[in-house]
C-alpha cells in the first residue's frame, strides 16, 4: 500500500511558545445529552501533553526504556466552564508555567474558537523507575525553558 498523507496520525504543534493540539468531539465522547463527559477533557489534555512533549523534541518511550525515568500526573487543577458537544471541533492550548527540577506545570486551555471551554493546571512530576521524584533530564530542561523564552523549535 502507498504511504499517503492520511496514513499519518494527526499531529499538534508550536506557535511561540503555545502548543496547539486540535480535535474534534465523537459520539463516544458524550452523554446521552451529546454533551461530553467532563472526565474526557482530562483525556483530551493528556493527548495534547504528550503530542506537545513529542513536538519539544521528547521522547518518552525511549527514557522510559532506558530506565531514566517517566512523567506522571501528580496534581490536576481544572474548572469546567462551558459544555463541549457532539461534533465540536476543539483547540487545547498548552503552555509552560514553570519548569522545576523534578517537574513541569503546564497551562491547558480546552477552547471552541474563542470560547474557553475549560481551564485547568496540570503537575507532571518525573519518577525514576521506582516511582521517586528524580531530577529532570538537562537537556529536557533546557528545551523547556527555550519554549517558555519564545525561542524557535525549528532548529
Amino acid at each position: 500500500m502507498a504511504d499517503h498523507p492520511f496514513d499519518q496520525p494527526y499531529r499538534g504543534g508550536f506557535i511561540g511558545p503555545e502548543h496547539r493540539f486540535a480535535l474534534t468531539v465523537y459520539f463516544e465522547d458524550t452523554d446521552t445529552a451529546g454533551i461530553v463527559y467532563y472526565a474526557n477533557y482530562l483525556k483530551y489534555m493528556e493527548r495534547a501533553r504528550s503530542d506537545m512533549l513529542r513536538a519539544a523534541g521528547i521522547d518518552q518511550r525511549a527514557a522510559m526504556e532506558a530506565g531514566e525515568g517517566v512523567y506522571a500526573v501528580a496534581e490536576v487543577n481544572i474548572r469546567y466552564l462551558r459544555p463541549a458537544r457532539l461534533g465540536d471541533d476543539l483547540v487545547i492550548v498548552s503552555t509552560l508555567d514553570a519548569v522545576r527540577a523534578a517537574s513541569v506545570v503546564i497551562h491547558q486551555q480546552v477552547m471552541r474558537g474563542a470560547e474557553h471551554l475549560a481551564d485547568a493546571r496540570v503537575t507532571a512530576a518525573f519518577l525514576s523507575p521506582d516511582d521517586r521524584p528524580k531530577r529532570q533530564p538537562k537537556a529536557w530542561v533546557d528545551r523547556f525553558n527555550q519554549i517558555c523564552e519564545g525561542h524557535s523549535l525549528n532548529a
